[in-house]
């Protein structure tokens, strides 16, 4: 609760910023002075509610719709022991990590991946695919649970939105402000929005949402470095690092976007298309995390 809070007065405190910096540098006057009514303190309220409404109502649904995208079927009576065991770890991961225990699923692809969801750190859903229950050992298997696990125990889910929300508000924004200035400044159009002014939103709203992308895809990084040091905490650094290297030799199940933050991998992007990466490279990972147990143990 506290993490929302400070997200949205934070968030509150940018928009107030915003509008403020906007008049004192003169720019609703600028925009009078050639004819435009845009109201500044209503552009910035609308592009609050636009940017966070998305942000949240996605968060909401986020369970339903990742298992409606990748056929996850929730275990609710364990037919078999592995089942039984995925159970007990991720029961017993919740009492360490002071969560409520999550759903618990399974999902038909073989290729190794799992991730975790859900609108809050007590309200989730942890998945891993068939293919990682087949090509992992035990420990491995209890270290990638362990990663998902320290994502919604970190509340990784929502700071993400909170973020995405911040990022949208921005464009939101800007795209509309930029759309007028078009429309009223530049080709002079007096009553109305004309044409000019759709066309310029949507483009502009199409390039800031893929650039200010970059900077969520920053913050999902950073949190996988967390979440592997929480893996390695709840199952050991070595299973955790044996996961990783077993997550190199194979290409990560590729997840719908709207799961790929939450992934254990993503694939490998080449170039500037790595900021736009939601995992850092897995020989990243596994390198800082063999320099922490090395810490640890001298």
């Amino acid at each position: 609760m506290k993490r929302i809070l400070l997200f949205l007065l934070t968030n509150i405190a940018i928009m107030f910023v915003l509008s403020i910096t906007l008049r004192i540098l003169g720019v609703d006057s600028i925009l009078a002075e050639n004819g435009s009514d845009l109201n500044i303190q209503a552009l910035v309220i609308l592009s609050g509610v636009i940017g966070f409404g998305g942000a949240f109502i996605s968060l909401a649904i986020s369970k339903w719709m990742a298992k409606r995208m990748t056929g996850a079927v929730v275990i609710t009576n364990p037919s078999n022991n592995i089942e039984k065991w995925l159970i007990s770890t991720v029961e017993k991961q919740a009492k360490i990590v002071g969560i409520k225990m999550p759903e618990v699923a399974i999902f038909p692809s073989p290729q190794m991946n799992a991730f975790a969801t859900g609108a809050s750190k007590n309200s989730s859903l942890v998945a891993v695919s068939q293919g990682l229950l087949d090509n992992m050992a035990q420990g491995e298997i209890e270290a990638v649970l362990g990663h998902e696990m320290s994502h919604v125990a970190n509340g990784d889910m929502v700071t993400l939105t909170l973020i995405q929300g911040v990022v949208n508000t921005f464009v939101v924004f800007l795209s509309r402000l930029i759309g007028h200035v078009v429309d009223r400044v530049i080709l002079k159009n007096e009553r109305g929005h004309g044409i000019g002014y759709f066309v310029t939103v949507m483009f502009a709203q199409v390039i800031l949402s893929i650039l200010a992308s970059v900077i969520v895809m920053y913050f999902s990084r950073k949190r996988e470095f967390i979440a592997d040091t929480g893996g390695a905490d709840l199952a050991g650094h070595q299973n955790m690092i044996n996961a990783l290297k077993r997550l190199s030799q194979k290409e990560p199940e590729a997840l719908p976007e709207q799961l790929a933050a939450f992934g254990i991998d993503e694939q490998p992007k080449k170039g500037l298309a790595h900021l736009w990466t939601s995992h850092p490279p897995i020989e990243a990972r596994i390198e800082a995390l063999e320099k922490r147990a090395a810490g640890m143990s001298s």
